[in-house]
């Protein structure tokens, strides 16, 4: 990452999705959803930056009680995920994970399967537990090759 400022990191945008190859039989929305379940699962873990805490407190603790879903919590930030919403550790994971194309294939292992395209899983608690549940085994798996 030489060369380029903190404030410049975009890890993905719901934007360049829905102008892409999006289903044109599904409502934009659904491009949000894989960038809502990852900040979802960020809240979870509340590894979350001070930034992010302050600005999005309600979404925060709504999206803890499940009162909004991935979507929406995704609609909210316009469908960015962004370095800001992150802290120093949570960038270091975020770089290897998601940036580095092993959150897509967990994505499409675990969730996609039957659907035609990953914009077509649905935005329940089913998939987000599903999915959360093999992101925490590679946030401990990179946590154990970070920490030697």
């Amino acid at each position: 990452m030489i060369g380029v400022k903190k404030q410049d990191i975009v890890y993905d945008l719901a934007k360049n999705h829905f102008l892409g190859d999006f289903p044109a039989s599904l409502p934009i929305e659904k491009a949000y959803l894989h960038i809502g379940i990852y900040m979802g699962w960020v809240i979870d873990n509340e590894l979350y930056s001070e930034f992010f805490e302050d600005e999005a407190s309600t979404e925060i603790y709504r999206f803890s009680r499940r009162e909004i879903g991935c979507i929406i919590l995704a609609e909210i930030w316009n469908g960015a995920l962004s370095h800001e919403l992150f802290n120093d550790e949570t960038n270091l994971f975020t770089f290897y994970y998601y940036a580095g194309g092993l959150f897509k294939k967990d994505y499409i292992d675990v969730l996609v399967k039957s659907h035609k395209t990953i914009y077509h899983v649905e935005d329940d608690w089913e998939n987000f537990d599903k999915i959360s549940q093999r992101m925490n085994e590679r946030f401990e798996e990179w946590r154990k090759l970070t920490k030697t």
